[in-house]
């Protein structure tokens, strides 16, 4: 896969963090952040980090950002620097635009100027930690749109030596089994056939509340 060029502006905590893990994964990034200190912590790991103010867009256009595939607008605490680098980004023609919000309110104005994804770091992974702490079955989760998710879920020492078939997850729950994995081996469970075996990672799609009821039924009969 051709890797794409990131731009990561604001580089606090949620923005160091994507841009590491950009570089990590081997794609070519821009980091760039108004605090030296900041930079200097990161500038072995990034392709380029330069010192600019994302409020300005001749500063941005100099840094070449208008030149990458995506840029993420990281930057925390101050709104109008925020909304303001977004729309600087986008008058420099970047075709895919992330933008890190800080409320519901923060989120909608974002989403009025037609960034392609707005996120809410700490709204979404409190939700992400809420659902695993709910249910000690699920492991983790994948929000698909529309009401569907792709779950991990831990299969418990109750069902050890049953068939997935058993589990009835169509007839009862109309949720789908796209596979397991058994420490490091996958196994396809089309005819739901496969037998499971306790701390399997069984993914299942379905809606969220067919998802929650399929393992708060297991979890209840425990």
């Amino acid at each position: 896969m051709k890797a794409r060029s990131f731009a990561v502006i604001g580089l606090g905590t949620f923005g160091s963090t994507v841009a590491s893990a950009l570089s990590r994964f081997g794609n070519p990034v821009l980091g760039i952040d108004n605090e030296e200190r900041t930079l200097a912590r990161l500038s072995e790991h990034l392709t380029e980090a330069i010192i600019a103010d994302g409020r300005d867009e001749a500063a941005l256009r100099e840094a070449g950002v208008g030149n990458y595939d995506v840029a993420v607008v990281a930057i925390g605490e101050d709104l109008e620097a925020n909304i303001l680098c977004t729309m600087n980004v986008k008058l420099l023609g970047v075709e895919t635009i992330w933008v890190k919000a800080m409320s519901r309110t923060h989120h909608r104005i974002l989403s009025k100027l037609g960034v392609q994804r707005v996120v809410l770091p700490e709204q979404e992974v409190g939700q992400h930690i809420a659902q695993m702490l709910h249910n000690p079955m699920v492991r983790d989760y994948v929000s698909l749109g529309n009401g569907y998710h792709v779950v991990e879920l831990i299969v418990p020492e109750r069902l050890d030596g049953q068939s997935l078939e058993a589990q009835k997850l169509g007839p009862d729950y109309d949720l789908r089994a796209l596979g397991a994995m058994r420490e490091s081996t996958f196994l396809p469970c089309e005819d739901g056939a496969l037998i499971l075996r306790e701390a399997d990672k069984l993914l299942l799609l379905g809606r969220s509340s067919d998802l929650r009821r399929f393992a708060d039924d297991k979890r209840a009969k425990g």
